[in-house]
């Protein structure tokens, strides 16, 4: 489809030598003034977020304070602790590889996980590999109801509809990943008296694509007004290696290899930084349609996916609630 002259995929380009320059002020008073602390910890999964965010710390506070974090377990890829290695010598800093594998044994996570899938693939044990995924909303009406694809040990492949009890209990398994490199990464900031950096873009951030206390949490998250499309931009500009800039993003989650199109946002990500800003600054369906190639329909599918997922990842958003409001404690001193 022809594209408008009001909306086209441009309207999301950088002037990126100035993004990295305002951005670079904000980390600077926000580390050293903000938080009055000395550094940035940086988790880095080889994704081009974690990459990105590195690589903006390290401009804006020196490559000998920003420190990275590897933390690989039983399912992670290969690829990430290679990639991370590959941007830790390309940006010069000091990092720390930490491997969750047997912590994560420990806790339960494999086993409470397996045992949830188990639930509708009674057959699901040892040698197996899964995912969860979400079916193609766009091009159906339909609700967002996750399935599991596990392969057997033998490559058969088989998908089935995931119960809400097999399904929590799966995600509520695995999210002790996120939690527990969370917790690394603030026992490394404590010793270093570093802050701890956030790396959700836009679409995850607004859309609640984190763990609670886990990924979601950070003393700052300096790309978190980007569009995944603008984190592109500037790694290319920031000389974040090819290989990282060309490695399709992944939740590094599951056993089988995984998308976050089909675990989360069900479209292309370039079509979802699209959609999600024509929603965000009230562009009618039928504009945003005209500039993506998809049609009305879809964009108000995509729109009502948007808004859904505003409602009900909301609580992740929310601090602790309080019963009643607690006054902030006065200065008596007279001075």
């Amino acid at each position: 489809m022809k594209t408008t002259a009001a909306f086209s995929p441009k309207i999301l380009d950088l002037d990126a030598p100035r993004a990295v320059e305002q951005i670079g002020e904000r980390i600077r008073e926000i580390v050293h003034r903000v938080l009055r602390r000395k550094g940035a910890v940086v988790g880095l999964s080889g994704g081009i977020d974690s990459s990105v965010t590195a690589a903006l710390c390290v401009r804006a506070l020196g490559k000998d304070r920003v420190f990275g974090i590897m933390m690989p377990e039983e399912d992670s890829s290969g690829d990430s602790l290679r990639l991370g290695t590959l941007l830790k010598d390309s940006l010069g800093i000091s990092t720390a590889v930490e491997n969750l594998s047997s912590p994560l044994q420990a806790l339960g996570c494999y086993t409470r996980r397996d045992d949830a899938i188990r639930l509708v693939i009674p057959e699901f044990g040892k040698g197996w590999k899964s995912k969860i995924v979400l079916p193609d909303l766009v091009d159906a009406s339909r609700y967002a109801l996750y399935s599991v694809i596990a392969q057997s040990p033998t490559g058969e492949t088989m998908t089935v509809r995931l119960t809400p009890e097999a399904y929590l209990g799966i995600v509520a398994a695995t999210n002790f990943k996120q939690r527990m490199r969370k917790m690394l990464e603030y026992y490394h900031a404590d010793r270093l008296w570093y802050a701890v950096t956030g790396t959700p873009n836009r679409l995850e951030y607004s859309q609640g694509f984190f763990v609670k206390n886990g990924d979601g949490s950070a003393d700052f998250k300096p790309i978190a007004h980007l569009y995944k499309t603008q984190v592109y931009q500037l790694a290319e500009y920031l000389g974040v290696p090819e290989e990282i800039r060309l490695r399709p993003p992944t939740t590094d989650t599951y056993s089988l290899e995984q998308s976050q199109e089909e675990f989360f946002f069900a479209l292309p990500l370039r079509m979802m930084d699209l959609c999600m800003y024509g929603k965000n600054h009230g562009v009618l369906a039928e504009e945003v349609a005209a500039g993506t190639g998809l049609s009305a329909e879809q964009v108000t599918r995509v729109y009502a996916m948007i808004e859904s997922k505003l409602n009900s990842t909301r609580y992740l958003h929310l601090g602790p609630q309080l019963i009643e409001p607690i006054d902030e404690v006065k200065d008596v001193s007279g001075h």
